[in-house]
C-alpha cells in the first residue's frame, strides 16, 4: 500500500462525529465548519477516546438498521455525562434502544420533507427555533418510545416522536435526539438547532478560519516532504489548483505539474489552462493524451466503467511521466470529501457507493510514489475559501467545477469523437451567455449534457434529424445536495437558439430541474 499523507490539523476545540455509515454524515461535517467549528469525522468501530479538546460528540445517522444482527453499535456509557450528546436518526434510534426506550420497524421508510412541531421552546437547543418547521427525513425504523428520564420535544403528522431530550438533571451532560436530519438543506431550522448545540450548549468558540487551515498546511508540507520533489497533475479546477498553490508556497520549485489533455476537455480548455498555471509560476509540461482515451473508452457505455477506464488511463500516464522524472517521490491530488464519500472511501468503508471517481482509491505499486492528498478532508467551498486565503487567482478559485473524467461523464452512453466535438461546441455557448447575462457566478455549476438520441426537428422546411443536449444549472454551498436553478426563460431561449443554429447535429435543448438528492449534479 502506498503511504496516504493529508494535513494534520492544528490543536483545536472540536466536535466528534461518530460515523454509523451515513452518507449524510459528511453533511453534518459541513453544517458543522460552516459555524466556524472544528469537527472531525471517525468510524463507530474505531474512533479515538474523546480528549480535552472534545466539546461535544454527534452521532451520526446509518443504512443499517438497530435490528440488524451485527448493528452499528458504540459504548455508549463511556460518553454520557461526559460530552453533550447529539443522536441524528440512526443516532437517536441507538440511543433509544440502548437506554430502555423502543424501536420497531416501520411499515414503510419515510424519505422526503416533512413538518415538525415544537412541544417545548424554553430549551438552548431549541432558542430562536421555529415552533413548526419543515425537516428532511429518511429513515425505515421509528422510535416508539423513549427511554426512561427523557422527555419529549417535538413530533410531526407522521410520527410521534420527531426529537427528544434527557430530562434536567439526567446527566452532567445533556442529550438531545432527533428522528430526523438538521444537516440536510430541506431542513430549514437544521442550521439554528446545530449552531445551539455547537455553540450554546457544548461551548464552541467559533474559532476555525481559513487561514489557520493555510499556514497549518503549508507549515506541515515543508516538515513532511523536506527537499524530495513532488508531482501534481493539474486539472484546471479548484481542488487541484490550490494544492498547487498549497505546495507551491511550501516547496516552491520541488513541485513539478503536469496538465492532460484526455480528449474530453471544454472548448479551448487544454491551452487557456496552461497559460494560467504558467502565469502563478507553476513547472508545468502539458500532455497530450487525448487519442489513447478515446481509443480506450470504444465501444464502452457503462458510466462506472467509462470512469474505471479512465482512471486506468490517467494511472498510466502518471506511470509514464513520473519515468520521465526520477526524482519523484510524493504523487499529489486535489481529492476532496465528496470525492471520497461518492466513492465509498469513507473512513467507516461502509458507506453506499453513488459513482467511482478517478482520483480515489490509491495507486499501483508500479508507480512507487507517496500519495500526497492535502485536501482530503474538506469540502468545496472551504476549498475555495483557503484558495483566496492563498491569493490565487479568481478566475480559477470560482471557476465552475469540472469532474476528473471531463466530458466522459457529460456523453451519455458510449464516448465518441463526434459526440465529444458537439457538447464542446454547446457547453462554450450555455456557459457564454451565462457569463453575458450575469448568471455565472449566480450558479454553483452549469454544464451541457449530451444524449445519444435523436429527436425529429424542422429547419429551413425541411426535416432534421439530430442530437439532443439538456442543459444542468444548480446551486449549492457543498456540493453534497443541490437545487437546480431557475434561470430566466429568455436566457433559456437565447442558449437553446445559439445551440441549434450554430451546433450542426443538434436540434433539440432541454433544461434538467433535478434536485440532489434524488439526483446526482453530473449525470453519471
Amino acid at each position: 500500500m502506498h503511504p496516504l499523507f493529508t494535513i494534520p490539523l492544528p490543536a483545536m476545540e472540536k466536535i466528534l462525529i461518530i460515523d454509523f455509515g451515513s452518507q449524510y454524515t459528511q453533511l453534518i461535517a459541513r453544517r458543522v465548519r460552516e459555524l466556524n467549528v472544528y469537527c472531525e469525522i471517525h468510524p463507530f468501530h474505531h474512533f479515538p477516546a474523546p480528549d480535552q479538546d472534545v466539546k461535544g460528540i454527534i452521532l451520526s445517522g446509518s443504512p443499517y438498521s438497530v435490528y440488524d444482527a451485527h448493528f452499528a453499535d458504540i459504548d455508549l456509557d463511556a460518553l454520557l455525562g461526559k460530552y453533550p450528546i447529539l443522536g441524528i436518526c440512526y443516532g437517536a434510534q441507538l440511543i433509544a434502544k440502548k437506554l430502555g426506550g423502543n424501536v420497531m420497524r416501520s411499515q414503510k421508510r419515510e424519505y422526503g420533507r416533512a413538518m415538525v412541531h415544537l412541544l417545548m421552546t424554553d430549551d438552548p437547543f431549541l432558542k430562536d427555533v421555529k415552533e413548526d418547521a419543515q425537516v428532511w427525513m429518511s429513515h425505515a425504523d421509528t422510535i416508539s418510545a423513549i427511554p426512561h428520564n427523557f422527555e419529549l420535544i417535538a413530533n410531526s403528522g407522521t410520527i410521534d416522536i420527531a426529537a427528544y431530550k434527557s430530562n434536567k438533571g439526567a446527566y452532567d451532560k445533556p442529550v438531545y435526539c432527533l428522528q430526523f436530519h438538521p444537516e440536510v438543506i430541506h431542513s430549514t431550522e437544521g442550521k439554528k438547532l446545530l449552531q445551539n448545540f455547537c455553540v450554546s450548549i457544548a461551548g464552541c468558540r467559533q474559532d476555525w478560519t481559513p487561514d489557520s487551515f493555510v499556514e497549518s498546511a503549508i507549515a506541515t508540507i515543508k516538515k513532511q516532504v523536506g527537499d524530495e520533489h513532488v508531482m501534481l497533475a493539474l486539472s484546471g479546477g479548484v481542488d487541484s489548483t490550490v494544492v498547487a498553490g498549497l505546495l507551491h508556497r511550501a516547496i516552491g520549485k520541488n513541485l513539478f505539474c503536469f496538465f492532460v489533455n484526455n480528449g474530453l476537455l471544454r472548448k479551448n480548455e487544454f491551452q487557456q489552462v496552461l497559460k494560467t498555471y504558467e502565469q502563478m509560476g507553476l513547472n508545468i509540461d502539458g500532455v497530450d493524451a487525448g487519442k489513447r482515451f478515446l481509443d480506450a473508452l470504444k465501444g464502452i457505455s457503462d458510466p462506472e466503467e467509462k470512469r474505471k477506464i479512465i482512471g486506468e488511463q490517467f494511472i498510466r500516464v502518471f506511470e509514464e511521466e513520473s519515468r520521465k522524472l526520477d526524482h519523484i517521490k510524493w504523487l499529489a491530488q486535489g481529492t476532496i470529501y465528496p470525492d471520497v464519500i461518492e466513492s465509498a472511501g469513507g473512513k467507516t468503508k461502509k458507506a453506499h457507493a453513488i459513482k467511482s471517481h478517478h482520483n480515489v482509491g490509491g495507486l499501483p505499486e508500479t508507480l512507487n510514489l507517496k500519495l500526497l492528498e492535502p485536501l482530503r478532508e474538506l469540502f468545496k467551498d472551504e476549498v475555495r475559501e483557503f484558495g483566496v486565503a492563498l491569493g490565487l487567482p479568481h478566475e480559477m478559485v470560482y471557476r465552475h467545477p469540472f469532474p476528473g473524467p471531463g466530458l466522459g461523464v457529460r456523453i451519455l452512453g458510449e464516448v465518441k469523437q463526434e459526440f465529444a466535438d458537439l457538447l464542446r461546441r454547446a457547453d462554450a455557448i450555455f456557459i457564454d451567455e451565462l457569463r453575458a447575462a450575469d448568471w455565472y457566478d449566480k450558479t454553483s455549476q452549469a454544464f451541457a449534457v449530451f444524449l445519444p438520441v435523436k429527436s425529429v426537428g424542422v429547419m429551413g422546411d425541411g426535416r432534421t434529424y439530430e442530437y439532443v443536449v439538456s442543459l444542468r444549472a444548480v446551486e449549492t454551498t457543498d456540493f453534497m445536495t443541490a437545487h437546480w436553478s431557475p434561470l430566466p426563460y429568455d436566457l433559456l431561449g437565447r442558449v437553446s437558439n445559439r445551440i441549434i443554429n450554430e451546433v450542426r447535429g443538434i436540434n433539440r435543448v432541454v433544461y434538467d430541474v433535478s434536485s440532489k438528492p434524488p439526483a446526482t449534479i453530473e449525470w453519471e
